[in-house]
């Protein structure tokens, strides 16, 4: 969601790193698992035309949402590392508001809202359902490199479809910010116009589709000034030189 500085403030530094979570949610992941994306708009300043997975940016009002269900413990202490304490609430959140927001689909359990509802979550309040982060797998994580009109530390987070609420083909109630929203067989995903990064989460998807249980570690594709690193969140750290790329970030040679 794009928000507008008070008038008066100073412009927010679109360059600065911007905590996000992105939702990728696995449809039929025991028979012909399907992925749901959206395409971003021709004038989108981050990945335009692009496919790619619900999600989008923290919001300050995010933190003040009380979750119904906290997430998984493991997920918890694997987001909390080299961050901000406190930020894996705002960050299930964030997913919970931003998969309501650009599909319409519901995460979470019903219930009624105690006190003021900030205005990004009135919508998502009036369906009766409290957010919930259970239901949420960390399972990747990504920083946009520099040199980019906007950058973010994405949590890539794993749902299973059979945890959304309601019609998982109803989506009248998205916004626009992602159009031709559907599900996606896996092995056809990586035939559409996709950012390299979303590429690699996707490998990291298909090779898990059939495994509910969380992932031994997360990968974490960090790009900084000084270096492109891949590490595995409790894992070593790697450069990535030409050698010691994980198969799923390994480009093809340029006919």
């Amino acid at each position: 969601m794009t928000t507008e500085a008070p008038t008066g403030a100073a412009a927010p530094d679109k360059t600065a790193i911007r905590n996000a979570a992105t939702v990728i949610v696995l449809r039929d992941r025991a028979t012909n698992p399907a992925v749901l994306m959206g395409q971003r708009g021709a004038k989108a300043a981050f990945f335009p035309n692009k496919f790619v997975f619900p999600g989008g940016a923290v919001d300050a009002a995010d933190a003040t949402i009380p979750l119904a269900a906290p997430l998984p413990g493991l997920c918890t202490t694997r987001l909390e590392q080299d961050c901000l304490p406190g930020l894996a609430g705002q960050l299930a959140a964030a997913a919970v508001r931003e998969l309501w927001e650009e599909t319409g689909l519901i995460l979470g359990r019903p219930g009624t809202w105690d006190g003021d509802v900030p205005e990004d979550w009135i919508r998502y309040a009036a369906t009766g359902h409290l957010p919930a982060g259970d239901m949420l797998q960390f399972v990747f994580r990504a920083i946009t490199p520099p040199g980019r009109p906007r950058r973010f530390d994405a949590r890539f987070f794993l749902v299973d479809a059979d945890d959304v609420q309601g019609d998982l083909d109803d989506f009248t109630h998205a916004t626009d910010e992602l159009s031709h929203l559907q599900w996606i067989p896996l092995p056809e995903a990586r035939s559409f116009d996709l950012p390299f990064i979303t590429e690699v989460v996707l490998a990291e998807v298909e090779a898990r589709a059939a495994v509910k249980e969380p992932p031994a570690s997360v990968p974490f594709f960090k790009n900084n000034e000084e270096a492109n690193l891949f590490l595995r969140i409790y894992g070593h750290e790697q450069p990535m030189e030409d050698g010691h790329r994980p198969a799923s970030m390994q480009r093809p040679t340029p006919a």
